[in-house]
Order: C-alpha cells, then sequence, then structure tokens
C-alpha cells in the first residue's frame, strides 16, 4: 500500500498506460520466505489482455526470482517512476509575501500490482523478445530485428532467459504535480522548473501546466 492523498490520485487507465508505455522500466518487488526480491525490469504492456492488461518482460535464467514463482504464487508489484523534480519555495509568490513556504519533491509513479507467471516455452519466449525489441527499437533509423541475429543464437540466448507475465490486478496511480496548490503558487513553480532549464524539469513544468487549477 501507499500513501496517495486524494489530489494525487491518477485513476484514468490511458494515462497510466502511457507512462509505462514511456517509461518502461520497472522496479518488480515480489515477497518470498520473508524476503524482498526487487527487480528492475523493462516490461512490454499488453492492454488487451486481461481486465486490466498484462505486462511482459523476461528475467535471466540464473535469476532466483522465476524459481520462487514456480514454487508458489507470489504476489508483487512493478512499479514505474516517470517525471520528477525538485521545487523550491523561491518559485512561489505566496514565499515572498509570508515566507511560510517550505521544498518538496514532484514525482510521478504508477504501481501494478498482481500475481507473476512464468514463461519457458522456447516460441513463447521468442514472441517476447521480439515484441519487446519491436517496441524499442521503433525509433531507430534501421531498427534491428530479431532475425538479424543467426537463429542459432537466438536459440542460444532464449535459453539463457525466463519469460515473466502479470496479469494487473489493480493499478495505483500517483500523479504529486503541485495540484495541491493554489493557481498562483502552480504558475510560480512552472516557471521556476522551466527558468532551470533540466530536462527533468521542463516534463515535470509539462505535467504541473496541463493540472493547473483555474
Amino acid at each position: 500500500m501507499t500513501y496517495l492523498p486524494s489530489h494525487f490520485k491518477e485513476t484514468n487507465p490511458a494515462t497510466l498506460h502511457a507512462l509505462v508505455r514511456d517509461y518502461p522500466l520497472a522496479t518488480w518487488v515480489v515477497a518470498h520466505r520473508g524476503e524482498l526480491l526487487v527487480n528492475h525490469i523493462p516490461f512490454l504492456l499488453d492492454a488487451s489482455r486481461g481486465e486490466h492488461g498484462t505486462l511482459v518482460g523476461h528475467v535471466a535464467r540464473a535469476n532466483p526470482v522465476w524459481q520462487a514463482l514456480q514454487a508458489a504464487p507470489v504476489s508483487g508489484v512493478a512499479v514505474f517512476t516517470g517525471p520528477q523534480a525538485y521545487i523550491s519555495p523561491n518559485w512561489y509568490p505566496s514565499k515572498h509575501a509570508h515566507g511560510k513556504e517550505v521544498p518538496t519533491y514532484n514525482y510521478v509513479a504508477v504501481h501494478a500490482h498482481g500475481v507473476a507467471q512464468v514463461v519457458q516455452e522456447a516460441d513463447r519466449l521468442l514472441d517476447i523478445v521480439t515484441r519487446l525489441t519491436q517496441r524499442h527499437e521503433a525509433g531507430q533509423t534501421l531498427p534491428w530485428s530479431v532475425g538479424d541475429a543467426p537463429a542459432d543464437y537466438i536459440a542460444k540466448m532464449l535459453g539463457a532467459i525466463v519469460g515473466i507475465e502479470i496479469p494487473v490486478q489493480r493499478w495505483v496511480g500517483k500523479y504529486k504535480a503541485s495540484q495541491n496548490k493554489q493557481a498562483p503558487e502552480q504558475r510560480g513553480v512552472v516557471a521556476g522548473l522551466v527558468a532551470h532549464g533540466g530536462a527533468p524539469e521542463a516534463r515535470m513544468a509539462q505535467l504541473i501546466a496541463s493540472k493547473l487549477s483555474t
């Protein structure tokens, strides 16, 4: 469970799915025999599979997490993080009026909860790596494809991985983007982030502007 004030709660599936597509690397956490198994995996979201979509990825066969999944159903959570930025109190007009402001940190996080399943069949593994490759090579001038490598080499590589599929049971979206502030403070934050000039700050400024109070 995560602390989620109502003004930061995001429930729109399209918005949550877009975050996963734009920031596919998740911190995936499962509990097993009193320990937390933590892995960082780029997932592909298949929104058409299951009530809430299915996350698809793979881990190294040497990674013990898949054996834990086979031993018993294991509930876990994949945490995706998006734009983030430090927010200076100097950017609030109210700080200059009465000084009663403090720093904070804005961020976006999407949690996908579900019980993972192991995939070991060669044809299904090939489908997983092919789809992941197509997704991430899409922006290349000359996209690499699985077929570019020798078939026997690909077969060897498939033998070194195990597929992971997570039918999502529920989504939790937390978009902390200054919604708890009044419009003048929000505009001040946008201006401050833009003036800072960094790419993460620019992305957060865009998000705040999209949620600006009227």
